[in-house]
């Protein structure tokens, strides 16, 4: 005879998730070395500035996608003893998260917010647990595995950053699907992808905007080059190979003289294309993209981050709704769930 499984129970951690949980694991370090292959468009002893080339027909339509993520709560599922495989005896950590992802189109001399997408999730490995349904919003199961080799809380964030990247992908297909009803050829667009390219280099006629540096990946005689180049100019095309391969190049937008690496992105390209194809989008890049870098009396991270991103990021965090409505309906869903 069947018997009905128990009603999931869960509590919420009172730390606010701004700050993090009240216990937090070691943080755990990603990859640290590259395979770097530097003469794709030069020879590493021809390196050198290379400046805008105008002329080069511009894309139609150029599209911005972004998404954004935000941990609601850290919430605690308890697991019945018989759940041998549960990383914990008797809870496990959890996240309840909100995220979204659009595309901003920016054609004929004005821009336009073409879709967005949100969602809410609770990132778990407990197999048995189930959707968190409040007054304030849904919060679908979203099933991953533990992994011995690294924390807890970095298995929920990866998955959280997954479900992310699936849904701007998402995003970008269906904008690209809708730019025939602007006057838009096909194939006269240009997608522009904040962030990696990773997961995303599938798709045709697309840049990842990086305009964060956590490492250098050239060797220091063709590092030099980057903080010497001006407004405009790029580094030639290289080829990093790390758990997954992309071409590459640093770029420097327009703004005030600074720091050696103010103004300096690296963009990136699929390492499928061929390296004519891979040329022409990194000429498309510095034609494209100065035009958009923001001004340090409107954006405290400028020039880097693009006016469209910036934009997009600010309608999609609205779109997410109050953190603290949000927080205050799970804390009285647990509540209640452990009453009943």
């Amino acid at each position: 005879m069947l018997t009905e499984a128990p009603p999931m129970r869960f509590s919420v951690d009172g730390w606010d998730p701004a700050y993090g949980a009240s216990l937090e694991p070691e943080d755990f370090l990603g990859e640290s070395t590259a395979r770097v292959t530097v003469d794709v468009e030069l020879p590493a002893g021809r390196w050198r500035a290379i400046d805008p080339r105008p002329g080069r027909p511009l894309p139609a339509a150029l599209l911005f996608v972004d998404g954004v993520r935000r941990i609601e709560a850290r919430v605690w599922i308890e697991q019945d003893a018989a759940e041998q495989d549960a990383p914990a005896p008797e809870a496990s950590a959890a996240l309840c998260a909100s995220y979204a992802a659009g595309v901003v189109c920016c054609c004929g001399q004005q821009a336009h917010l073409v879709l967005v997408e949100t969602r809410r999730g609770l990132f778990t490995v407990v197999p048995r647990a189930v959707d968190i349904t409040t007054w304030a919003g849904a919060y679908a199961a979203c099933h991953t595995t533990p992994n011995a080799a690294r924390p807890l809380s970095v298995t929920l964030s990866q998955a959280l950053q997954r479900r992310l990247g699936e849904v701007e992908v998402r995003a970008a297909v269906a904008a690209r699907a809708a730019m025939a009803g602007h006057g838009v050829p096909d194939g006269g667009d240009l997608l522009v992808i904040d962030g990696p390219l990773h997961g995303r280099q599938h798709l045709p006629r697309t840049l990842g905007y990086i305009k964060s540096h956590r490492t250098t990946y050239l060797p220091p005689e063709l590092n030099a080059l980057v903080a010497a180049l001006a407004p405009g100019q790029r580094t030639p095309v290289f080829l990093i190979g790390t758990s997954w391969d992309r071409h590459t190049w640093y770029l420097r937008l327009p703004g005030a003289a600074s720091p050696p690496w103010s103004g300096i992105v690296r963009i990136e390209c699929s390492a499928d294309l061929p390296a004519g194809e891979v040329i022409r989008l990194a000429e498309l890049s510095q034609l494209c993209l100065g035009r958009f870098a923001s001004a340090a009396y409107k954006d405290g991270r400028a020039p880097q981050n693009l006016y469209p991103i910036a934009g997009l990021e600010r309608e999609l965090r609205r779109r997410l709704g109050d953190p603290r409505l949000l927080y205050r309906a799970l804390r009285l869903t647990a509540q209640a769930d452990r009453a009943g």
